[in-house]
């Protein structure tokens, strides 16, 4: 079992969605789910199935049919397993960034904070997807005020960051952000990779992701260092 932080239900839906009829049932044994709610599930709707029982299909689906990499050398669809500093709770409706660093890699995944568990919006409230790199780019170079004493420096008060690249912004970021780190695990699909230059020479790989899943993982946290 996994105790879930964060579960994107949309992309688990859009995707459970194209997976062909045939395969359901064969990889719901691979998953190990309830036959009885799959067999419902392949004749129609599929939506009797529940969203964790779509989710584990679908990761079997991924496994499956794709060559699911590991976040050090990152292929279309990568996993982690990483302390993650998570900024966007307390605002269901706003963007969620979480991000860690291993060795000279530093991940940031972007997803939207109504898919923290716990942290649902309003039913008539109007949600906006935050999965994109145009929606991370927006998101990086105007912090949410909320967000504000979660970074060393302050970009309120008409001072914004430099226009650099989004990798630029992730790392600044990154080494900015103060809240504690949640050893976690994670699926993600990749935006983004690229190779940033520090002031000081060292070169960091950046790798910007949209999660389809993150989990508390029972390892505890690492220094990771800076």
């Amino acid at each position: 079992m996994r105790y879930y932080l964060y579960v994107s239900a949309a992309k688990v839906d859009m995707l459970y969605g194209q997976i062909p009829p045939k395969l359901l049932r064969r990889l719901a044994v691979e998953a190990k789910v309830d036959l009885k709610v799959v067999s419902v599930a392949v004749q129609s709707p599929r939506a009797d199935t529940s969203t964790y029982d779509r989710l584990d299909i679908v990761e079997a689906y991924l496994d499956r049919e794709f060559d699911v990499s590991w976040m050090s050398e990152p292929t279309a669809w990568f996993r982690g397993d990483l302390g993650l500093r998570i900024a966007g709770y307390g605002d269901a409706d706003g963007p969620t960034l979480m991000t860690g660093r291993d060795g000279d890699t530093v991940v940031a995944l972007i997803g939207s904070a109504h898919h923290l568990i716990g942290y649902q919006a309003a039913p008539d409230m109007h949600r906006v997807g935050f999965s994109g790199l145009p929606s991370i780019s927006r998101l990086l170079q105007n912090i949410p005020p909320e967000w504000e004493d979660q970074f060393g420096v302050r970009w309120r008060g008409g001072r914004m960051p430099n226009r650099e690249s989004v990798e630029h912004e992730v790392l600044r970021v990154a080494e900015s952000l103060t809240v504690p780190p949640m050893y976690c695990e994670f699926l993600a699909r990749q935006l983004m990779r690229s190779t940033v230059t520090r002031e000081d020479g060292k070169e960091l790989t950046i790798l910007i992701g949209t999660p389809l899943y993150v989990a508390m993982s029972d390892r505890a946290p690492e220094d990771e260092g800076a």
